[in-house]
């Protein structure tokens, strides 16, 4: 599964309408409603704002909206080309201003599927990759062994908090997880202290 971490914008102009497509990251549907909501303001005074969205991994949840078009019109291509991307935790929107001239339904499957399929034409995708995350406690005495770690298994670091001790959460390549919880288990005398959280999908890289 493939993913996006920037924004990604596009434009068709079709017998006077013209369509504005935006591709974003989006890892919930809070996230990409706020992004939409921020869109809807930008542009309030477009015709439509359609879109397509899908979020999660392995087996994504995804929304099409055709926001007044003709059924199936719009959202549908826009979701079809981010489902035929193998893409992932981002979502598409397309801004349409009508321009005086009915395009008729195979016009506008062309246009919006157009402009989506531009939009991800231009990104740049990342490998979704499993994970098993875990939590790691220590004193900032042992700071070289974690970073042996983290150069070991190219740890990526998903939150820190300094503090009497050092707490970590950080993501392992769920190939190598196994291996870093016996190496963690190695070094629990020297006081490091290390829980196994959630599994996810994530960038890596």
């Amino acid at each position: 599964m493939l993913t996006i971490q920037d924004t990604y914008r596009s434009s068709y102009n079709e017998k006077g309408s013209k369509f504005i497509g935006l591709l974003f990251p989006a890892l919930s549907k809070e996230a990409f409603n706020q992004q939409l909501a921020e869109i809807k303001s930008e542009h309030r005074d477009a015709t439509h704002h359609c879109y397509g969205w899908r979020i999660g991994v392995p087996e994504p949840a995804e929304f099409a909206q055709d926001d007044g078009e003709p059924s199936g019109t719009a959202g549908l291509p826009i979701l079809n080309q981010l489902k035929s991307n193998k893409s992932s935790n981002c979502g598409c929107v397309v801004i349409r201003y009508y321009g005086g001239t009915k395009l008729g339904k195979p016009g506008l499957i062309q246009a919006y599927s157009a402009v989506a399929e531009d939009c991800l034409r231009q990104a740049s995708f990342k490998q979704l990759i499993p994970t098993q995350n875990f939590k790691i406690i220590y004193d900032y005495s042992q700071q070289k062994i974690i970073n042996q770690l983290n150069n070991s298994f190219d740890l990526k670091e998903l939150d820190a908090e300094y503090l009497e001790k050092v707490t970590l959460t950080i993501a392992c390549r769920a190939t190598k997880a196994e291996q870093l919880w016996e190496k963690l288990q190695q070094h629990a005398h020297l006081g490091i202290e290390a829980e196994e959280l959630s599994t996810d999908f994530l960038v890596m890289t």
